[in-house]
């Protein structure tokens, strides 16, 4: 049986968890300023980096 990669679901766990704070961040901003800032730069995308 294949051994479970704790520290690759406690990862995925947390990049979920930072992108919807950022999405409930975005869902606040929105209502003050008008217009949600979309002219932001993403943020870097941990999940595609091959080592």
């Amino acid at each position: 049986m294949a051994k479970t990669n704790y520290t690759f679901e406690k990862r995925q766990k947390e990049i979920a968890k930072k992108k919807k704070q950022e999405e409930k961040r975005q869902r606040k901003i929105a209502p003050q300023g008008g217009q949600p800032q979309n002219d932001q730069p993403p943020l870097p995308a941990e999940e595609t980096t091959t080592v």
